[in-house]
């Protein structure tokens, strides 16, 4: 059975930093597409950002694009996600997703695209 379990989360000032961890249990993440998505409140879950595939780059939402930076520790089988220059609007629940097919087509962005996920992480930046 796969389980994706994220930490990391806090309450931090506007203009710091975090870092998010999700380590994965019951199957290698190292060919494995994984994602953050994250949930503000009253708002639908949005996609942050994914890396796909064994050696595959990290592709970011406009939102965290030069802010957040994924990246993926295959030993440790845990995905990252440092999240730096933070502001108000970042707060919400992160979630960690997990796909483990071998055929990819365009980025997956949609969540629907992710058969695993973590049970997410609250990030609440203060103005």
């Amino acid at each position: 059975q796969v389980q994706l379990i994220e930490s990391g989360g806090g309450l931090v000032l506007a203009g710091g930093s975090l870092r998010l961890s999700c380590a994965a249990f019951g199957h290698t993440i190292s060919t494995a597409g994984m994602a953050w998505f994250r949930q503000a409140p009253g708002k639908e879950r949005e996609f942050l950002g994914c890396i796909i595939g064994n050696g595959g780059r990290p592709y970011y939402s406009d939102s965290v694009q030069g802010r957040f930076i994924m990246s993926r520790d295959n030993a440790k089988n845990t995905v990252f996600l440092q999240m730096n220059s933070l502001r108000p609007e970042d707060t919400g629940v992160y979630y960690c997703a997990g796909d483990f097919r071998t055929r990819w087509g365009p980025i997956p962005t949609d969540e629907a695209q992710y058969t695993y996920w973590g049970q997410g992480t609250q990030v609440t930046v203060s103005s």
